[in-house]
């Protein structure tokens, strides 16, 4: 008999609080029928001041094979948590996740600028982008950098060696995931190695504290002020006008609807 899973659940704790939070997001998000748009990251919201949208861009899935892919390696990954002898830890672990959570979303912010300003792509102007794939890239860099001689596991049966799959795992997704935003992932990627290089060091209890605090702050104005929810009972307002044609597409066996005024590209992450 295979060892019980609520052993590995005690220890990985934090990781297993992330994938529950995941998971009952993506169980709100379907239940309420809300639109990626709603929820997602873009260049056009972030310049409108919807700051918010870095977090809820990265607890959000648009399709439960969107969230186990990216909730199956996480939980590999939670390895970092009992590599305490190594320097890393379940304290290393929430320090630097918030890090890449955050971080993550800003780079791409910065790409998606450097890319509309200077490159005149607009394109990227309207990209919106869901999912935790920046903090799972994140982790699999700092990882292969700490612990070269690590595996990653995917899905209990795909086997992958951690020092090749930051980037193993960029092509794969491009490749057989079209959606899937590369420049996304490669944030990911760099503040990784940003992270495991010793460039971004110094985290703490007091500082993540600190950063964390910032972090609601921030999150709470920004959300008052773009008018997008009600704070005051949490519940997302409409944002469709019923007056406007709606959208169709499959994905997953699953039909979502959403009304021409919130759709624009997507990228998966």
């Amino acid at each position: 008999m295979g060892r019980p899973l609520f052993y590995d659940v005690l220890e990985k704790p934090a990781t297993s609080c992330i994938i529950t939070l995941c998971s009952v997001v993506w169980f709100v998000i379907q239940k309420k029928s809300i639109g990626y748009a709603q929820v997602g990251l873009s260049y056009e919201n972030a310049v409108e001041g919807h700051y918010w949208r870095i977090i809820t861009s990265a607890f959000s899935h648009i399709s439960v094979l969107h969230l186990v892919f990216n909730m199956s390696a996480l939980w590999s990954l939670g390895v970092v948590e009992q590599l305490g002898h190594a320097g890393l830890g379940a304290g290393y672990y929430l320090h630097y996740t918030l890090v890449l959570i955050v971080l993550s979303g800003v780079l791409v912010l910065g790409i998606y600028h450097l890319l509309i300003v200077r490159f005149k792509v607009d394109y990227f102007r309207r990209v919106t982008a869901v999912g935790y794939s920046c903090v799972v890239f994140g982790w699999m860099t700092i990882l292969s950098v700490k612990q070269p001689s690590s595996k990653l596991d995917l899905f209990g049966f795909l086997s992958l060696p951690i020092s090749f799959a930051p980037f193993e795992s960029l092509v794969f997704t491009s490749i057989i995931v079209p959606q899937a935003s590369f420049l996304g992932h490669l944030s990911g990627i760099l503040v990784g190695y940003a992270i495991s290089w010793g460039m971004i060091g110094g985290m703490n209890n007091y500082w993540a504290l600190t950063m964390l605090g910032w972090i609601v702050v921030v999150f709470v104005i920004s959300l008052k002020k773009s008018g997008a929810y009600d704070v005051r009972f949490l519940e997302i307002e409409s944002v469709t006008d019923p007056s406007l044609p709606s959208v169709r597409f499959v994905g997953n066996g699953r039909t979502l609807r959403m009304s021409a005024v919130a759709v624009s590209g997507l990228e998966i992450v």
